[in-house]
């Protein structure tokens, strides 16, 4: 049985919801946390409806936010327990945006997943094994579960922009190439990438400016 996940948003600016971007929020935080970014992307997608799910789970380590999946090596979950809760995470989402799109009346190829560390996991994990691909996946700072796998389960294939900070001491940058390899093996045609020059685990503008010209490009804004 999938959990609801509350969400907060940020309503298309035009008043009329042509696409949405759906922000999934890192580990230890919340959908708030990435909503803002919408104030400075909004006026350049005006037809946009931003929305940000809380995950599923509370967090141990940070009071007020949330896991889509525990961490053994810093919450001390076993493996099995991490595994479990992030199968139960990609249900979870799943049925998020099955809901979005009936209640917003939108197509896959109307919404872009942009995710951020363990939001881009989610991001990387759960789109390609989707029926019909969503318009892209913006992923920051994050890095590719169980690539050994892709190429078996992979159902549809997205264009997906890699973002990385090069000072990265969380989620080490060479995540971003070993992710790109891995989607490049199994078949993912547009496959882009953009290394923040100087930027620890966060979204600089720069990183920013891409994913805008980026989700404009593959909404056909």
């Amino acid at each position: 049985m999938t959990r609801v996940l509350n969400a907060e948003r940020k309503e298309a600016l035009s008043g009329e919801t042509r696409s949405a971007v759906v922000f999934l929020h890192g580990y230890g935080a919340n959908g708030a946390d990435l909503l803002g970014l919408a104030d400075p992307l909004a006026e350049h997608l005006p037809d946009t409806l931003f929305v940000a799910p809380d995950a599923p789970e509370a967090c141990a380590g940070a009071p007020f936010g949330f896991q889509w999946f525990p961490i053994p090596w810093i919450d001390g979950s076993s493996e099995e327990e991490s595994m479990r809760g992030m199968m139960s995470a990609v249900d979870d989402l799943n049925a998020f945006l099955d809901a979005l799109m009936v209640d917003e009346d939108l197509l896959p190829e109307q919404v872009v997943l942009f995710g951020f560390s363990q939001g881009t996991m989610m991001s990387l994990h759960v789109a390609p094994r989707r029926e019909d691909p969503v318009a892209g996946i913006v992923a920051f700072s994050g890095r590719l579960l169980s690539p050994e796998t892709l190429q078996d389960e992979v159902v549809s294939k997205m264009p997906i922009l890699l973002v990385h900070g090069d000072q990265d001491d969380v989620v080490p940058p060479q995540s971003l190439p070993e992710a790109a390899q891995a989607l490049q093996d199994a078949g993912f045609q547009d496959v882009f990438a953009h290394v923040m020059q100087g930027t620890a685990h966060g979204i600089a503008p720069d990183g920013l400016s891409v994913a805008l010209a980026f989700m404009r490009d593959k909404l056909s804004l």
